[in-house]
Protein backbone atom coordinates (compact mmCIF):
# COMPACT_ATOMS: atom_id res chain seq x y z
CA UNK A 1 0.00 0.00 0.00
CA UNK A 2 2.98 2.50 0.81
CA UNK A 3 4.05 1.99 -2.46
CA UNK A 4 1.09 2.82 -4.03
CA UNK A 5 0.93 5.78 -2.08
CA UNK A 6 4.49 6.96 -3.07
CA UNK A 7 3.49 6.47 -6.81
CA UNK A 8 0.72 8.22 -6.46
CA UNK A 9 2.00 11.43 -5.06
CA UNK A 10 4.95 11.93 -7.48
CA UNK A 11 2.52 11.30 -10.58
CA UNK A 12 1.43 13.33 -13.46
CA UNK A 13 -2.01 14.09 -11.24
CA UNK A 14 0.05 15.10 -8.21
CA UNK A 15 1.95 17.65 -9.94
CA UNK A 16 -0.91 19.16 -11.68
CA UNK A 17 -3.07 19.50 -8.11
CA UNK A 18 0.44 20.96 -6.72
CA UNK A 19 0.37 23.80 -9.99
CA UNK A 20 -3.59 24.47 -9.03
CA UNK A 21 -2.88 25.42 -5.51
CA UNK A 22 0.34 26.88 -5.69
CA UNK A 23 1.03 30.60 -4.69
CA UNK A 24 2.92 31.63 -8.16
CA UNK A 25 -1.06 32.06 -9.75
CA UNK A 26 -1.92 35.38 -7.20
CA UNK A 27 1.85 36.70 -8.05
CA UNK A 28 1.37 36.21 -11.66
CA UNK A 29 -1.60 37.68 -12.00
CA UNK A 30 -0.30 40.32 -10.25
CA UNK A 31 3.24 40.69 -12.13
CA UNK A 32 2.19 39.90 -15.12
CA UNK A 33 -1.38 39.68 -16.53
CA UNK A 34 -2.44 43.09 -14.84
CA UNK A 35 0.56 45.20 -16.49
CA UNK A 36 0.05 43.14 -19.66
CA UNK A 37 -3.67 44.60 -19.79
CA UNK A 38 -2.31 48.01 -18.67
CA UNK A 39 0.29 48.53 -21.24
CA UNK A 40 3.20 48.79 -19.41
CA UNK A 41 5.19 47.15 -16.48
CA UNK A 42 5.46 50.13 -15.34
CA UNK A 43 1.75 49.88 -13.84
CA UNK A 44 2.62 46.66 -12.33
CA UNK A 45 3.54 46.12 -8.38
CA UNK A 46 6.81 47.23 -7.89
CA UNK A 47 9.05 45.03 -5.26
CA UNK A 48 9.35 46.43 -1.77
CA UNK A 49 6.78 47.20 1.36
CA UNK A 50 6.67 51.22 0.57
CA UNK A 51 5.81 50.34 -3.29
CA UNK A 52 3.36 47.60 -2.33
CA UNK A 53 1.49 49.39 -0.27
CA UNK A 54 1.85 52.49 -3.01
CA UNK A 55 0.26 50.17 -5.80
CA UNK A 56 -2.51 48.95 -3.37
CA UNK A 57 -3.98 52.24 -2.63
CA UNK A 58 -3.47 53.23 -6.48
CA UNK A 59 -5.31 50.54 -7.25
CA UNK A 60 -8.10 50.74 -5.06
CA UNK A 61 -8.55 54.19 -6.29
CA UNK A 62 -8.67 53.57 -9.75
CA UNK A 63 -10.72 50.13 -9.55
CA UNK A 64 -12.37 50.06 -6.44
CA UNK A 65 -11.33 46.80 -6.23
CA UNK A 66 -12.03 46.01 -2.65
CA UNK A 67 -16.18 46.23 -3.14
CA UNK A 68 -15.70 43.55 -5.86
CA UNK A 69 -17.61 40.29 -5.31
CA UNK A 70 -14.22 38.20 -6.43
CA UNK A 71 -11.87 40.17 -4.42
CA UNK A 72 -14.25 39.28 -1.86
CA UNK A 73 -14.16 35.58 -2.49
CA UNK A 74 -10.18 35.91 -2.59
CA UNK A 75 -10.32 37.73 0.86
CA UNK A 76 -12.32 35.13 2.29
CA UNK A 77 -10.55 31.81 0.36
CA UNK A 78 -7.25 32.80 2.57
CA UNK A 79 -8.47 33.50 5.73
CA UNK A 80 -11.41 31.03 5.51
CA UNK A 81 -8.90 28.30 4.45
CA UNK A 82 -6.32 29.18 7.54
CA UNK A 83 -9.50 28.98 9.75
CA UNK A 84 -10.56 25.88 8.24
CA UNK A 85 -7.41 24.18 8.37
CA UNK A 86 -6.81 25.13 12.04
CA UNK A 87 -10.09 23.95 13.43
CA UNK A 88 -9.32 20.55 11.36
CA UNK A 89 -6.03 20.40 13.36
CA UNK A 90 -7.41 21.13 16.48
CA UNK A 91 -10.48 18.69 16.01
CA UNK A 92 -8.06 15.90 14.95
CA UNK A 93 -5.43 16.59 17.47
CA UNK A 94 -8.67 16.04 20.23
CA UNK A 95 -9.57 13.25 18.99
CA UNK A 96 -6.54 11.07 17.96
CA UNK A 97 -6.81 6.93 18.55
CA UNK A 98 -3.94 6.12 19.32
CA UNK A 99 -2.33 7.94 22.98
CA UNK A 100 0.86 8.90 23.67
CA UNK A 101 3.14 9.79 26.40
CA UNK A 102 4.64 12.84 26.98
CA UNK A 103 7.99 12.11 25.90
CA UNK A 104 6.95 11.49 22.09
CA UNK A 105 5.42 13.32 19.62
CA UNK A 106 1.69 12.97 19.17
CA UNK A 107 2.50 12.10 15.50
CA UNK A 108 3.97 8.92 16.58
CA UNK A 109 0.85 6.46 16.16
CA UNK A 110 0.84 7.99 12.00
CA UNK A 111 2.88 6.36 9.35
CA UNK A 112 2.67 7.10 5.80
CA UNK A 113 0.61 5.23 3.75
CA UNK A 114 -1.23 3.31 6.82
CA UNK A 115 -4.74 2.02 5.94
CA UNK A 116 -6.12 2.57 9.66
CA UNK A 117 -7.85 6.00 11.18
CA UNK A 118 -5.33 8.07 13.26
CA UNK A 119 -8.24 9.86 14.72
CA UNK A 120 -11.99 9.54 15.16
CA UNK A 121 -13.91 11.65 12.65
CA UNK A 122 -17.31 10.23 14.30
CA UNK A 123 -16.07 11.81 17.64
CA UNK A 124 -14.69 14.86 15.69
CA UNK A 125 -18.12 15.31 13.64
CA UNK A 126 -20.73 14.85 16.63
CA UNK A 127 -17.98 17.20 18.90
CA UNK A 128 -18.27 19.88 16.22
CA UNK A 129 -21.90 19.84 14.82
CA UNK A 130 -22.86 20.29 18.56
CA UNK A 131 -20.46 23.30 18.60
CA UNK A 132 -21.64 24.57 15.84
CA UNK A 133 -24.47 22.97 14.10
CA UNK A 134 -25.11 19.61 12.91
CA UNK A 135 -24.68 20.24 8.94
CA UNK A 136 -21.58 22.43 9.33
CA UNK A 137 -20.12 19.24 10.05
CA UNK A 138 -18.35 17.07 7.89
CA UNK A 139 -19.00 13.13 8.66
CA UNK A 140 -17.33 11.72 5.62
CA UNK A 141 -12.89 12.08 5.93
CA UNK A 142 -12.77 12.27 2.10
CA UNK A 143 -15.47 15.16 1.54
CA UNK A 144 -13.35 17.16 4.45
CA UNK A 145 -10.28 16.70 2.42
CA UNK A 146 -11.50 17.50 -0.28
CA UNK A 147 -12.83 21.02 1.06
CA UNK A 148 -10.33 21.91 3.08
CA UNK A 149 -7.85 21.28 0.01
CA UNK A 150 -10.83 23.08 -2.84
CA UNK A 151 -11.85 26.33 -1.00
CA UNK A 152 -8.96 28.18 -0.89
CA UNK A 153 -7.42 27.90 -4.51
CA UNK A 154 -11.17 28.18 -5.87
CA UNK A 155 -11.30 31.56 -4.13
CA UNK A 156 -7.95 32.44 -4.60
CA UNK A 157 -8.79 31.65 -8.86
CA UNK A 158 -11.78 33.91 -8.13
CA UNK A 159 -9.74 36.90 -7.05
CA UNK A 160 -7.06 36.17 -10.38
CA UNK A 161 -9.91 35.82 -12.86
CA UNK A 162 -10.72 39.88 -11.75
CA UNK A 163 -7.01 41.20 -11.20
CA UNK A 164 -6.83 39.69 -15.38
CA UNK A 165 -10.22 41.02 -15.93
CA UNK A 166 -9.82 45.01 -14.83
CA UNK A 167 -6.76 44.95 -16.87
CA UNK A 168 -7.86 43.79 -19.82
CA UNK A 169 -10.75 46.00 -19.26
CA UNK A 170 -8.55 49.29 -18.96
CA UNK A 171 -7.18 47.97 -22.47
CA UNK A 172 -10.43 49.25 -23.74
CA UNK A 173 -10.97 52.82 -21.92
CA UNK A 174 -10.06 55.86 -23.24
CA UNK A 175 -7.15 57.47 -21.61
CA UNK A 176 -6.08 54.77 -19.69
CA UNK A 177 -2.75 54.17 -19.70
CA UNK A 178 -0.25 56.82 -18.06
CA UNK A 179 1.39 58.16 -20.55
CA UNK A 180 3.49 61.13 -20.40
CA UNK A 181 1.38 64.47 -21.56
CA UNK A 182 4.48 66.43 -22.45
CA UNK A 183 5.64 63.67 -24.89
CA UNK A 184 2.30 63.07 -26.58
CA UNK A 185 1.96 67.00 -27.06
CA UNK A 186 5.13 66.96 -28.80
CA UNK A 187 4.50 67.02 -32.78
CA UNK A 188 6.80 64.40 -34.57
CA UNK A 189 9.46 65.74 -36.82
CA UNK A 190 8.74 64.75 -40.35
CA UNK A 191 11.63 63.17 -42.50
CA UNK A 192 10.48 64.68 -46.10
CA UNK A 193 11.95 68.02 -46.64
Amino acid sequence: MGEERERESTSLWGRFCNWITSTENPATAVFLIYPIGQGSFFDGMPLGISGTFNFMIVFQADHNILMHLFHMLGVAGVFGGSLFSAMHGSLVTSSLIGETTENESANEGYRFGQEEETYNIVAAHGYFGRLIFQYASFNNSRSLHFFLAAWPPINTWADIINRANLGMEVMHERNAHNFPLDLAALEVPSLNR
